[in-house]
């Protein structure tokens, strides 16, 4: 007898191997962030790949976003950089599995993520 699953099952399966982006499936803006689990290698990688290939002026001394000074923020920020800037496909937030899509806005005070 075949077991039977749910359709959200179905319609999970369909989202994660279709491709579509969030923003496109639930309406909502999305953003990406480093998990807190997070080690200080990984952090540290993701950051200097993601300014490779991404502008992270935001991040320099007196910018909004330089502060708070530490690795998994200025990570986070650089992160959504690239993931923004790559069309905020899921693909685009992993980052080796260290990375997060959320749908809360991680903007701070006079740091905006895009």
């Amino acid at each position: 007898m075949a077991t039977k699953l749910p359709l959200h099952f179905f319609l999970l399966f369909l989202f994660l191997t279709s491709g579509w982006n969030v923003i496109m499936i639930n309406g909502q803006k999305t953003w990406c962030v480093a998990k807190p689990s997070s080690d200080q290698a990984t952090l540290l990688s993701n950051l200097n790949y993601a300014c490779s290939q991404v502008d992270c002026s935001v991040l320099r001394r007196g910018c909004p976003c330089a502060t708070p000074d530490n690795l998994i923020n200025h990570a986070s920020i650089a992160m959504n950089l690239y993931y923004q800037s790559r069309g905020k496909n899921h693909w685009n937030c992993d980052f080796r599995a260290s990375g997060l899509v959320v749908v809360t806005d991680p903007s701070y005070g006079d740091c905006i993520y895009a």
